[in-house]
């Protein structure tokens, strides 16, 4: 799948996405730099932080749902700024976890501020965005304890996730369907961002369920997606082997002897470098558990698909179907 077509749709797609969700971000900036941060370097974080924070997936799947069930998303601004601020804390709090000091090339807070700053920075985020979220439903009075309960659900079901990730760090005897269930458990925040969505939309059942079981299966195939990103990102790839766990498409493959021996061999010479690492690709994508994998993500991509076929909106049912194709471009 690598035609300009598609990767013209890619863009679109992303475009898309940006747009509903620029009104949202532009207030969950502004909130957050209202607030009245005394401790200089703890501002000057918020400010770095804030500079590059572009975060159009969570608001803009809200967005999408709510509409795909005809919502009026022009009057979902607040919520959609909140579900933002809290996914801000997470990845905040996730880059002390990894370690991770840079993103695409951008010092994350962890990394130009150090452990404790990033650690009080994403509960800032996350008191700010719960108490809007909170002001956001005031008038769904129905409504709103089931809501509050997706949100606890999703983010308790998003926290073990990563409980669980702290256990298998640098293990790689652990099975494949160990890291899957993590995956699962990871598309969480996905599945409630587009649950709550649709039922503020004002969406029956079958279309919240529908909608539910879109988000989870976009959830993990987007995971799984960087994951196979990471086995060609040399750098990535080398912070994934000191601090965390080898990519899943790496971790399936060697259930193949022979992949595993190659693998095994690459790692006992320390990092990865751009001489070993065609050898490293071709070892993992040669593997057949690799090849059943990929088949596996088309199954479910194609359930997705087949998911939202019955949704009235035809533009929000589109764009739900080319984002999905997107997410297997190049696998």
């Amino acid at each position: 799948m690598n035609s300009k077509k598609n990767i013209k749709q890619s863009e679109i797609i992303v475009a898309e996405l940006q747009k509903r969700s620029k009104k949202a971000l532009e207030l969950a900036k502004k909130s957050i730099l209202a607030e009245k941060i005394e401790y200089k370097e703890l501002h000057d974080a918020l400010e770095h932080y804030v500079s590059s924070w572009n975060d159009f997936t969570h608001p803009g799947l809200f967005s999408l749902a709510c509409e795909a069930v005809g919502g009026d998303t022009d009057a979902m601004v607040q919520i959609q700024a909140a579900i933002a601020m809290m996914a801000a804390a997470f990845d905040i709090h996730d880059d002390i976890i990894d370690k991770s000091e840079a993103k695409h090339g951008i010092p994350t807070v962890f990394g130009k501020f150090g452990k404790d700053i990033a650690l009080l920075l994403g509960n800032a985020f996350l008191i700010e965005g719960l108490i809007l979220f909170s002001k956001s439903l005031e008038d769904l009075h129905q409504e709103k304890a089931k809501i509050f309960e997706i949100l606890k659900t999703s983010l308790f079901e998003l926290g073990n996730a990563h409980a669980l990730e702290l256990g298998l760090k640098r293990r790689v005897d652990a099975a494949p369907e160990e890291y899957m269930q993590i995956v699962k458990m990871k598309a969480a925040n996905i599945e409630a961002d587009m649950r709550i969505g649709a039922i503020v939309g004002g969406g029956t059942s079958s279309k919240v369920e529908a909608l539910a079981r879109y988000a989870k299966i976009l959830g993990m195939l987007a995971t799984l997606r960087e994951e196979f990103i990471d086995v060609f990102e040399i750098e990535e790839l080398n912070q994934r082997i000191s601090n965390e766990y080898l990519p899943i498409p790496v971790l399936y493959s060697m259930q193949d002897k022979d992949s595993r021996r190659r693998i095994q061999k690459l790692l006992a010479k320390g990092k990865i470098t751009s001489k070993n690492s065609d050898e490293l690709i071709h070892a993992v994508f040669e593997a057949k558990s690799v090849r059943k994998l990929k088949k596996e993500i088309k199954e479910l991509a194609t359930e997705a698909i087949q998911l939202v076929s019955k949704i009235g909106n035809h533009n929000v049912k589109s764009q739900l179907g080319k984002l999905m194709l997107s997410i297997l471009e190049d696998l």
